[in-house]
């Protein structure tokens, strides 16, 4: 396949700060591609450097073929950009926005189906600072859409929301995808990257220490599944020592965390409970997640 987007090697520095360092990926037509990271870790200005905003000290970057700064006029007609602090004028209306986004660019689609199809039609006469954040966020969104562009550039798209606005939102990047455009997005809330992205790269001090698919780096880097229960039944720790790591912490009842790793854990544990004839509470599974990986690549959690 020959990628939408092609970074090799990418470089840049501020001063004596290095914000990008060695960065190469690619990113294929179609899929929703994720860049996360703790803030400050490069994702922004490696983002910016894919759009022609800013100038790397080395390395290529191609975008549907093209170099964002030798072709920076060709390549804003085909890619949609969402900024990470976008602001607009405090008594523009929304439909004025969206007005003046299509007075730029030659082709555009139907305004007020996009801004139905975003849930911002009541809004159309609405000042834009009167909308709420998760308003304001579709409202960006529209107006990175507004040409149907074939890519689309998403900073940091939820920071600050709800998990209601959030959650919308992840509904609206989902459609710009299954509408068949490429989705580059930057993210330092793992849950965002895990139920949106195909794939990911994390990024750690601008440089690129992980990528593949959320599940393939659950699988490689945090194998472990986690069974937890109470029960009052004797002797539960050697009748469960066979399927894995075994803990007993003493409450109003014996709770036992069961250890282990593979796709058939869970089933077996629950086939010795079964076998076993234990009496079992509140049986629940923990299974890693993406934040996991992150933690145990970097040694610490994700930063605000």
């Amino acid at each position: 396949m020959i990628p939408v987007i092609a970074v090799s090697n990418l470089g840049k520095r501020y001063g004596r700060t290095v914000a990008v360092d060695d960065v190469s990926l690619e990113v294929f037509e179609g899929e929703i591609f994720g860049l996360i990271g703790p803030n400050g870790a490069g994702k922004t200005t490696t983002m910016e450097c894919m759009e022609g905003d800013r100038v790397p000290e080395k390395g290529t970057i191609s975008v549907l073929g093209l170099d964002p700064r030798r072709d920076a006029n060709a390549l804003r007609q085909r890619i949609g950009v969402q900024h990470q602090e976008a602001q607009l004028q405090k008594r523009i209306k929304v439909w004025e926005a969206v007005d003046l986004w299509r007075s730029l660019y030659p082709r555009v689609v139907d305004a007020d189906a996009l801004l139905a199809r975003l849930g911002l039609e009541a809004k159309r006469n609405a000042w834009f600072m009167t909308l709420s954040g998760g308003q304001k966020q579709r409202l960006f969104i529209a107006l990175a859409l507004i040409h149907e562009p074939e890519v689309v550039f998403l900073d940091e798209l939820t920071t600050g929301l709800d998990p209601q606005a959030r959650r919308a939102i992840w509904t609206l990047v989902n459609g710009i995808r299954d509408r068949g455009t490429t989705v580059f997005l930057t993210t330092h809330l793992m849950e965002e990257a895990e139920r949106l992205c195909d794939r990911v790269a994390i990024i750690e001090h601008g440089r690129i220490i992980e990528l593949g698919t959320p599940d393939e780096l659950v699988q490689k880097h945090c194998p472990e599944r986690t069974v937890v229960f109470t029960s009052d039944d004797a002797n539960v720790v050697e009748r469960m020592q066979a399927v894995g790591t075994v803990e007993r912490a003493d409450g109003t009842a014996p709770t036992y965390t069961i250890r282990g790793a593979g796709d058939d854990f869970v089933t077996n544990v629950i086939n010795i409970v079964a076998r076993e004839s234990i009496r079992v509470r509140g049986f629940r599974t923990e299974i890693p997640t993406l934040e996991d990986v992150f933690l145990k690549l970097t040694g610490h959690g994700i930063r605000d």
